[in-house]
């Protein structure tokens, strides 16, 4: 039987990573180019996921290198929540979402992909933005690159 390939080029970044043992939100904290840092407050970053559930799913993490809503002090828990307000603001500005998914997934057998740092998923939502591909296909549809969206959220922001 003849395997079928799917050459997939931009994967090879995310296979580079893997490699790595630093943490992806301790790196992106740093603002280095292509981490898509939308903003950073005194305590918190706020990051695009790169491997989106919907278009402008973003993630909200503390600076500081924790895993464990317990570890934080109380003024990166006010951070924390004042920066993802600011992204719901700036999601509304710029997506106009009609709701969305505010989550955290704390421990693998919670669902987290990520353990060690703690973080914040806010995925924008609209009617009608599930539908047979994910069931079927194994598929989700992302409207936008997230160089468009990214630089579009900056925008926003500087206004």
């Amino acid at each position: 039987m003849k395997m079928d390939k799917l050459w997939a080029p931009w994967r090879i970044s995310y296979i580079k990573n893997i490699k790595r043992k630093k943490c992806i939100f301790c790196q992106c904290s740093s603002r280095k180019p292509g981490s898509y840092v939308v903003f950073k407050t005194r305590y918190t970053s706020v990051i695009l996921n790169i491997f989106p559930y919907n278009n402008g799913h973003l993630l909200v993490s503390p600076l500081r290198h924790v895993n464990r809503l317990e570890q934080l002090r109380d003024e990166e828990v006010m951070d924390l929540f004042y920066a993802l307000k600011k992204a719901k603001k700036l999601l509304e500005k710029v997506l106009k979402p009609q709701g969305y998914n505010l989550g955290l997934n704390l421990a693998k057998d919670a669902g987290a992909g990520i353990t060690g740092h703690l973080h914040i998923h806010i995925v924008p939502r609209w009617k009608g933005d599930t539908n047979f591909m994910p069931v079927l296909f194994n598929t989700k549809i992302i409207s936008q690159s997230l160089d468009e969206l990214y630089k579009q959220l900056k925008d926003a922001q500087a206004k």
